[in-house]
């Protein structure tokens, strides 16, 4: 099992930029596909971005491809989401998760954090 904790979320501006980052706990942290997915109010959680456990391999929802960005430090144990150009739909929770496999499907991540708000105003 894996720890996850996220921080950076906040308000800001459209066409801003937020960079999130999520410590995990554990040993096997560069075992682990690492995502993000959001989720808005009122709405069901959805995927944003994904990455390999070596971070060779991502894949973005088209909604944040060419916008966001996903990394990873496996020295530091933390994956992150730059975020540009935000735009007001962006607003949500954004919770990290990880997963034995490389995937967009939420079902298959087992481990999640508690999610850090987002909230772009135009």
């Amino acid at each position: 099992q894996v720890q996850l904790v996220e921080s950076g979320g906040g308000l800001v501006q459209a066409g801003g930029s937020l960079r999130l980052s999520c410590a995990a706990s554990g040993r096997t942290f560069s075992s682990y596909a690492m995502a993000w997915f959001r989720q808005a109010r009122g709405k069901e959680r959805e995927f944003a971005a994904t990455i390999s456990a070596r971070g060779g391999i991502t894949s973005y929802a088209d909604s944040v491809k060419g916008r966001f960005t996903i990394s990873r430090d496996n020295a530091k144990n933390t994956v992150y989401l730059q975020m540009n150009d935000l735009k007001p739909e962006d607003t949500a929770v954004y919770y990290c998760a990880a997963g034995l496999v490389f995937t967009v499907r939420e079902s298959q991540y087992r481990d999640w954090g508690q999610g850090t708000q987002v909230t772009v105003s135009s």
